[in-house]
């Protein structure tokens, strides 16, 4: 019986294509932040990510209609971009002078590795178990005269939606009481206008809904359009935690979106809200029409701020009938997943927020959204004029998950112990 088990053996060994074994590639573990664990010749051997990546594949070709490029200098790119992804994952502080050629490099990165390194970082810097639960609340529904062309609080598209006055202190801060009693630990109040020009009894409630929410212990965020350097003080007097005003996407594209608002405009109310000392909440809107170059471009904005954000929502479209992008396609989640990986790695101290569209995410999904690093989503009974994802069924995506609520104000400094081999 023996000589013919290793008859078989030999046999087998020798119908083995040759180089089979030495052409596979090892994919390393999702284990700790700074190393891994392989056995070797029955040892445990530590090899550090960074050193892992040596053997990252390439990112794909350039895209159809250029002129291909000649072995070698594919070969230098290709190198290029395996060097980039390396210093990038390997960095022990954020970075804001990134170019877009260093984040094309890092968002091209094949998706399987990309997601892999993402977390990695993510574990440097954040608890990976950890994941905020949010709660927006449309303080001010419809009647805005912008042309965000996906908005459905705009005056200028038929939506249905019946525009409605400022809402009450007291319904506000039973909203927020609400939130906090279902683990809620940040709340967002959102207003359909503009800017706060000519608001100042609006602002005088605003403030006071913000001291109220602030009394109870949460965290506080609004986006109120464009402000200025003094109303971005006053916020501030009121113990305003967060101002959210996304950039949306990338420069490029942006006027294909938006006409009565400029990028600049909106860089501007962001230097207000920063120089007043609140914490800058900006990201954007995937599946408008845009490309990849623009997911780059969006990135590229908000990495490249003097500071970068607290926080970086990543939005998917939800079309809304009766709005120009009303039946756009749904946004393939790769791409979801990709510039969640790439802001991680190019922010890494940052809170990365799945915001609208999440609804339409399987669990799975939202999953490896958190391993490639998202820790925070929005939860509760809508989110502005969209649905959203209920606190139980949250609640049970993150009993089933391991996953635990990040506690207001609160950032855990050191990750979770890991499980070693």
């Amino acid at each position: 019986m023996k000589s013919t088990t290793a008859a078989a053996r030999l046999a087998r060994s020798t119908l083995r294509p040759a180089g089979l074994a030495s052409s596979r590639r090892a994919v390393p573990p999702l284990v700790a932040p700074a190393q891994s664990w392989r056995a070797i010749s029955g040892r445990a051997h530590m090899s550090t990510v960074v050193e892992d990546l040596g053997s990252t594949p390439s990112p794909p070709p350039p895209p159809p209609g250029t002129a291909p490029a000649s072995a070698s200098v594919e070969a230098e790119r290709e190198a290029n971009a395996r060097e980039i992804l390396k210093k990038a994952v390997a960095a022990t502080a954020p970075r804001n002078n990134w170019t877009k050629e260093e984040i094309s490099a890092i968002y091209y990165t094949p998706l399987m590795d990309l997601a892999f390194q993402a977390g990695t970082v993510h574990r440097r810097f954040h608890n990976p178990a950890e994941v905020q639960l949010c709660t927006l609340m449309n303080i001010k529904t419809g009647g805005c005269t912008e042309d965000c062309s996906y908005c459905a609080q705009s005056t200028r598209y038929q939506t249905g939606l019946k525009a409605q006055r400022v809402e009450s202190v007291e319904s506000v801060l039973e909203s927020a009481r609400v939130a906090k009693e279902n683990g809620s630990t940040r709340f967002c109040m959102g207003a359909a206008w503009r800017d706060m020009r000519g608001r100042k009894n609006s602002l005088k409630n605003i403030k006071t809904m913000v001291e109220g929410v602030r009394g109870m212990g949460m965290e506080v965020c609004v986006t109120l359009g464009m402000i200025d350097e003094h109303q971005a003080k006053e916020l501030k007097e009121a113990g305003l935690t967060a101002y959210n005003h996304n950039v949306d996407t990338s420069r490029e594209f942006y006027p294909s979106v938006i006409s009565t608002r400029t990028y600049d405009e909106r860089l501007k109310t962001l230097s207000h809200v920063r120089d007043a000392g609140i914490n800058v909440c900006s990201g954007g809107i995937l599946g408008l029409g845009e490309k990849s170059k623009d997911h780059i471009g969006l990135l590229h904005t908000v990495s490249t701020l003097p500071s970068h954000p607290e926080s970086f929502p990543v939005n998917a479209l939800v079309p809304i009938k009766g709005t120009p992008l009303g039946d756009r396609k749904p946004l393939e989640f790769t791409s979801m997943l990709r510039t969640i990986a790439t802001a991680r790695i190019v922010m890494p101290s940052t809170i990365i927020r799945i915001a609208a569209g999440r609804k339409t995410m399987s669990e799975e999904k939202q999953a490896m959204c958190f391993m490639a690093g998202a820790n925070a989503i929005f939860t509760g009974e809508k989110m502005l004029t969209t649905e959203c994802n209920g606190w139980d069924e949250d609640n049970t995506m993150f009993g089933r998950w391991g996953l635990v609520p990040m506690k207001s104000f609160e950032k855990s400094p050191q990750p979770a112990p890991e499980i070693q081999a």
